[in-house]
């Protein structure tokens, strides 16, 4: 299940907007992310077309079982690389950027390394 980074880092907002606020709205979306209301529109386009949510007529948002598998391990990792940054003495804000700068790309067995010489997970 390969998909660009962009299509997860979308996938991941939503989840945290369903649960932040109990719906994800496209509006929101653009905000969380600092892009363009076409930019969203563009992207959910792909990800509606490709099976990974739903929307409904008035324009909520809905993750798909497909869609929500993505969402909670990229949000899942973003959380713990999070947590092992701060844990090691970086500045909150700092280990939240870059979390999102790894997440996407760290090999699953070098991040399951990194949890398990943390103790995290």
């Amino acid at each position: 299940m390969q998909i660009k980074k962009s299509a997860e880092d979308y996938l991941e907002t939503m989840l945290m907007l369903k649960e932040e606020h109990g719906y994800i709205r496209s509006v929101d979306i653009a905000e969380h992310l600092g892009v363009t209301k076409p930019s969203v529109s563009y992207a959910t386009k792909n990800l509606r077309e490709n099976g990974y949510i739903t929307m409904a007529s008035d324009g909520l948002i809905t993750l798909t079982d497909k869609g929500m598998e993505i969402a909670v391990k990229i949000y899942e990792r973003h959380k713990v690389l999070t947590e092992f940054f701060i844990s090691i003495g970086v500045d909150p804000d700092i280990a939240q950027d870059d979390a999102c700068k790894i997440e996407h790309d760290l090999h699953p067995s070098t991040f399951e390394a990194l949890c398990k010489h943390a103790g995290i997970k």
